[in-house]
């Protein structure tokens, strides 16, 4: 059963990371917009508003399956996995990633209703915020260095 939870939560990381990966680019390309182009305008609105929609069930795969592994471990296994330095580390960029991804809830909003002040240069740098955490993420579940 563990290795199923395992293999789940892999699956819904995977495929929210590609979200967290592409919204933030379509940011850039939103940014970018003139503003006389609202068809272009309308088209990448919408293709974000979607794709956000979507990620946000992949988001809660990501959290039920990691949970489940830890409580599936039961109670003995529960404190072993709580004794795991690497396991903190991994679940406060989690946490973090999760607020990333609110954050980009909040910046669609802005672009929705026009209130957008950002560059794309600032887009193109928030856009690298997951690699680093995945980069990050995965360096502890591999290495587990603590």
């Amino acid at each position: 059963m563990f290795l199923w939870l395992k293999a789940f939560h892999i699956f819904f990381v995977i495929s929210w990371f590609a979200g967290l990966f592409y919204l933030p680019r379509i940011f850039v390309n939103l940014a970018m917009v003139p503003a006389d182009s609202t068809a272009e305008r309308e088209r990448l609105l919408g293709m974000a508003v979607r794709l956000k929609r979507f990620m946000i069930p992949l988001m809660l795969g990501t959290w039920i399956f990691g949970v489940a592994m830890i409580l599936y471990s039961g109670s003995e296994g529960i404190s072993v996995w709580m004794k795991q330095g690497w396991l903190h580390a991994k679940l406060l960029i989690v946490l973090l990633l999760t607020a990333y991804d609110g954050y980009c809830k909040k910046l669609l909003r802005d672009f929705q209703g026009g209130r957008n002040t950002r560059s794309d240069k600032w887009y193109r740098v928030y856009n690298e915020v997951p690699a680093v955490a995945l980069i990050l993420v995965v360096w502890l579940v591999v290495v587990k260095p603590f």
